[in-house]
């Protein structure tokens, strides 16, 4: 192995908490892809670990490379993605003088093929300064992503960008010291990382494609309600309300999709199951621990729906309700307190919860090129009640400027 160099020109990092099992095959791939696609470079793979508690940091420097590699930890105690890609752009910062592009994968990546460190970077050193990842993807995996994330950068920004918190994509160094500046609060310290960096490459105005990288498979999971829902949806919701003055004056329906590298043709996504029954239990007391703030937040319709589907125990949260209760949440945030705000992201879950339900009750028997097209159809949806938000949005301002 040889030894870092100290005019860094091409860095791929790969944050990590727990990954002893997997992060050696992710380092085999990435050496490859870069032996073979960025030979000509200085490069170096960098582990960016939560201090794990097991083998992590032994599996990736006993890995060998012809790629030089450098580990770098949180302190003890010190967990969160956003923390890792910290200590990332920090070490990248020291090469801002030689550095043309910086990659980033998961460590529990189990499709990655060298071929995806050339379809993220090449365009990086082409002149884009994002790039994020389209795959193919089972329509369990990903649901904050595809009920949540995507709908909302389509329909109020504008922006046909289909996997906004992938874990897989590659950037300039003039992008990475545009995030350096901005606010790092503790949601994007943890999981609200991946749509803080997407948004903010979409409100600075900056140069963003997309590539294909085909299957994703990895640790993949059902829909969550733990931490990283709140960390994402509280930050993007923070973010997009933030910049109104990117949306409250436009109107974009159908908007243009990125410029597009790399696998045209995805193939079939990861095989995921999950167990319905379970999904209705947490749904049922996700809901019933949220009734009052349902009830405060909502409209008396929308409540009315709600307390429906929970008598009859059958959940059908269509693609209207959704779009409508998600823009009622969105425009009470936008002036709550603290605690308000919290609140608000507690509701949504239930709804989140009941639409995912919903949506994979409607879709476990299609294939994945159908599915994509119902997940475009709903973000068109959101798109086309963009006049409701605004609507909700302007009385909640115009309401309160008069009570003062």
């Amino acid at each position: 192995m040889k030894k870092a160099p100290n005019d860094i020109e091409f860095i791929v990092g790969i944050p990590s908490y727990m990954e002893a099992d997997r992060i050696a095959f992710v380092v085999r791939e990435v050496d490859k892809g870069i032996t073979r696609y960025f030979s000509k470079l200085n490069s170096v793979i960098v582990n960016v670990d939560n201090h794990s508690g097991d083998n992590t940091k032994e599996a990736f420097l006993s890995t060998g490379t012809l790629t030089p590699r450098h580990y770098i930890t949180t302190p003890k105690g010190v967990r969160g993605k956003g923390n890792n890609f910290l200590n990332l752009f920090r070490f990248a910062q020291k090469y801002a003088g030689t550095l043309k592009a910086v990659v980033v994968f998961d460590a529990d990546l189990r499709s990655i093929t060298p071929e995806w460190v050339n379809y993220l970077g090449k365009p990086v050193m082409d002149g884009f300064d994002y790039v994020l990842p389209v795959y193919s993807r089972h329509q369990f995996d990903g649901t904050i992503t595809n009920h949540i994330c995507y709908p909302l950068l389509y329909s109020l920004l504008g922006e046909d960008i289909r996997q906004p918190i992938g874990g897989e994509f590659a950037f300039s160094p003039s992008l990475m010291k545009y995030w350096l500046k901005q606010e790092w609060d503790t949601n994007v310290r943890h999981y609200g990382v991946d749509i803080f960096m997407t948004l903010h490459a979409i409100l600075g105005g900056f140069k963003i494609c997309e590539a294909g990288l085909g299957t994703k498979v990895h640790k993949a999971s059902a829909p969550k309600l733990g931490p990283m829902f709140s960390q994402v949806v509280t930050t993007l919701f923070n973010l997009i309300l933030a910049k109104k003055t990117c949306w409250i004056s436009s109107h974009v329906e159908s908007p243009k999709p990125k410029p597009r590298f790399g696998l045209k043709n995805l193939g079939l996504p990861q095989e995921l199951k999950i167990d319905i029954r379970d999904l209705k239990e947490q749904l049922r007391g996700e809901y019933m621990q949220r009734r009052k703030l349902l009830k405060k937040h909502l409209n008396e319709y929308s409540v009315l729906s709600l307390e429906s589907m929970f008598e009859q125990d059958f959940y059908s949260m269509d693609i209207l309700m959704w779009t409508q209760v998600v823009f009622q949440l969105l425009s009470s945030f936008q002036k709550g307190s603290k605690k308000v705000k919290r609140d608000i992201i507690e509701a949504l879950k239930p709804l989140y919860f009941c639409r995912s339900v919903t949506f994979d009750y409607k879709t476990w028997r299609y294939d994945s090129k159908h599915v994509e097209g119902l997940l475009k159809s709903q973000a068109k949806a959101f798109a086309s009640q963009k006049p409701y938000f605004l609507g909700l949005y302007l009385h909640k301002t115009t309401g309160r400027q008069a009570r003062q």
